[in-house]
């Protein structure tokens, strides 16, 4: 056993190794979606200088992604820097939303400290608790901000103390407790340190993170390490490797190696080293510990690699991610209209496409099935899935894609599922319909909460495969109003079967196009998903059957022509207008046995096999 005073010698010299880097620091923006953190970054930017007076910056400057900026929600995390009293502040803007959560754990390796935003009206929500147990078990700083305080629905005072209550329910260290605390008012830019005063700017908030946070740490003894936690692509450089100097120096075309996951040394040679420098980068000809860099020129590198000297190779701890609880099926768009809209088709071009999306996006996981042209892909919830079918989509691809399933595990002979801590937001008189469908999905209530507004806040455990599709039919039973969140927060027994959906498909028996007089005296069967001249085929799924059954029908049905004249038979036929099918819908809508065919203009339902004829052989061998 060591005495004490050995122990405090070690500690000591320890201490004198270690050194801070006090010109830099790094800082992530974490909090629930929509609760204003890109809209602050924004302001941060454009306060600290980094634009001219006159220049012309759009709002969210950071969301530049076309997706981002029409959904409103930040998709990956990014990197931009702010200069502010001779300290280059390294800014991480993170997702909010749970099934990006992958880009949150990846961005907190990058720094040392967080601002944590809360929202003045709506309090910590799920992600809020998500977000924050991530920075918290990483040991970072946390500066609280509680956002919004001009709502007129504002309890800044009651949030404070829900951020206490989850800091505690978070087994939060005493150091970690005693944050400090600012309000804001996010979208005129300034920052107060109490809720009576009048802030002007957000020169507190600089300040705070100045004072507050510490600088990087590193030991001037060790060689240079960085550890890869983003990649990137450069039309004239080729691949990118962005992350953090965690100890010594680098400087432009080093001779460097890079520590795969199995262990292996790769030979690296940059060819370009650059920092962030406002939202855009520049060319530097040496970095030191605690920067954020870009290493340009290197091919064969993964999220989660060690760059380091060759002469003195050391690996750091890897980036570790939470499990995947959700899988989809990818495979070719194999309809008879396939070819005839987008020009990637081929599964060889599918299967390269998702290999890329797992090496920028660590929460994605692929397998190829052997001797088939199918993949599943894994990931945290089926909105991360519809983001990347989108994106794959807007890159000219041709696939088909199935219903999203939950990932169960077994442990002691029995099947466990993941189960979600679901938060609900709704009107007083919608609590009953809300109660009775999570009922069926065999939901759980915790909590109901009314504070007397008019709205209640109610809390359900619920399995994950309760909640996919739900979300649509919450909106129309709540009439727009409710607000759904929820976390993955663990797994357990299997709580049995209940049916999602209790409708049948109207499947069309042949190829053609819908014809108008077809498609009136199918109307009154089901709902209709397809207009007059859309080209159908035999095996696609046309409407909504009103019974449990799979019905074939033929949409291509012509009016028979006769030379007899009546009163009424020339009349015009006038058709329902039919809700165009976007995916979230068609998502909710297939069963197992079901596919999306998704192309560049158009997203159609199928069965998986399309014969009739095959269809009846299967279901006369399972029965």
């Amino acid at each position: 056993m060591l005495s004490a005073k050995l122990k405090k010698n070690i500690q000591f010299q320890y201490m004198k190794k270690i050194k801070i880097n006090d010109k830099v620091r790094n800082i992530a923006i974490i909090a629930h979606v929509d609760h204003g953190k890109t809209t602050l970054v924004d302001f941060m930017l454009r306060q600290s200088g980094i634009f001219r007076e006159n220049q012309d910056v759009s709002d969210r400057v950071m969301d530049n992604m076309d997706l981002e900026k029409e959904r409103g929600v930040t998709i990956s995390a990014k990197n931009c820097a702010a200069r502010w009293k001779d300290v280059r502040i390294n800014i991480l803007d993170t997702p909010g939303h749970a099934d990006f959560g992958g880009e949150v754990e990846r961005a907190i390796k990058m720094v040392d400290g967080a601002v944590l935003l809360v929202d003045a009206a709506e309090g910590p929500l799920p992600q809020t608790r998500f977000v924050l147990q991530k920075a918290l078990e990483s040991g970072l700083k946390i500066i609280v901000l509680i956002n919004k305080i001009d709502r007129k629905d504002a309890r800044p005072k009651e949030v404070l103390n829900d951020v206490y209550e989850l800091f505690i329910d978070l087994d939060a260290k005493d150091e970690q407790i005693d944050f400090p605390v600012i309000y804001s008012v996010g979208r005129e830019g300034i920052a107060q340190n109490s809720i009576n005063e009048k802030g002007k700017d957000l020169s507190i908030l600089f300040d705070t993170i100045i004072s507050e946070i510490p600088g990087p740490s590193y030991e001037p003894d060790e060689p240079f390490q960085m550890l890869v936690c983003d990649l990137d692509y450069s039309d004239y450089v080729g691949r990118l490797a962005v992350g953090r100097v965690f100890n010594g120096q680098v400087s432009k075309n080093d001779n460097l190696i890079c520590i795969k996951e199995n262990g292996a040394f790769t030979p690296l040679k940059t060819t370009k080293l650059q920092v962030y420098d406002g939202i855009s980068i520049k060319e530097v000809a040496s970095a030191e510990a605690g920067d954020i860099v870009i290493l340009a020129g290197i091919e064969d590198v993964s999220i989660g690699d060690t760059i380091c000297n060759k002469e003195n190779p050391k690996a750091l701890k890897r980036i570790e991610v939470d499990e995947p609880t959700i899988s989809m099926m990818f495979t070719i768009n194999s309809s008879p209209l396939s070819g005839t809209e987008g020009s990637v088709v081929q599964s060889r071009k599918i299967l390269e496409r998702l290999k890329k999306e797992t090496l920028q996006n660590v929460a994605i996981r692929v397998e190829e099935i052997p001797g088939s042209d199918n993949f599943i892909v894994k990931g945290r919830g089926e909105f991360q899935m519809e983001i990347l079918i989108e994106m794959m989509r807007r890159e000219d691809f041709e696939l088909s894609v199935g219903r999203p399933r939950v990932i169960f595990k077994q442990k002691d002979g029995k099947t466990l599922e993941p189960i979600e801590h679901l938060f609900i937001d709704c009107a007083e008189s919608n609590i009953g319909i809300v109660m009775e469908k999570l009922s069926v999905r065999k939901g759980k209530m915790l909590n109901m909460v009314n504070h007397g507004t008019g709205r209640v806040r109610l809390e359900f455990t619920v399995p994950t495969r309760a909640l996919i599709g739900y979300r649509s039919e919450f909106l129309t039973d709540t009439r727009g109003t409710g607000i759904m969140n929820s976390y993955v927060q663990d797994y357990e027994q299997y709580r049995g079967d209940f049916a999602l959906r209790t409708t049948g498909s109207l499947v069309s028996d042949r190829d053609g196009k819908a014809v108008p007089y077809a498609l009136y005296n199918l109307e009154p069967r089901g709902i209709l998903f397809v207009s007059p001249n859309d080209p159908v085929y035999e095996g696609m799924i046309i409407g909504d059957n009103n019974r449990d059954n799979d019905l074939n029908v033929n949409p291509c049905r012509e009016k028979k022509l006769s030379n007899m004249r009546a009163a009424g038979k020339d009349d015009n036929v006038v058709l329902t207008p039919v809700q165009p099918m976007t995916l979230e819908r068609a998502l909710t809508f297939i069963k197992d046995d079901e596919l999306i065919e998704i192309t560049p203009k158009s997203i159609r339902l199928r069965k998986t096999v399309l014969s009739a004829t095959e269809r009846n052989r299967h279901s006369s061998v399972k029965a």
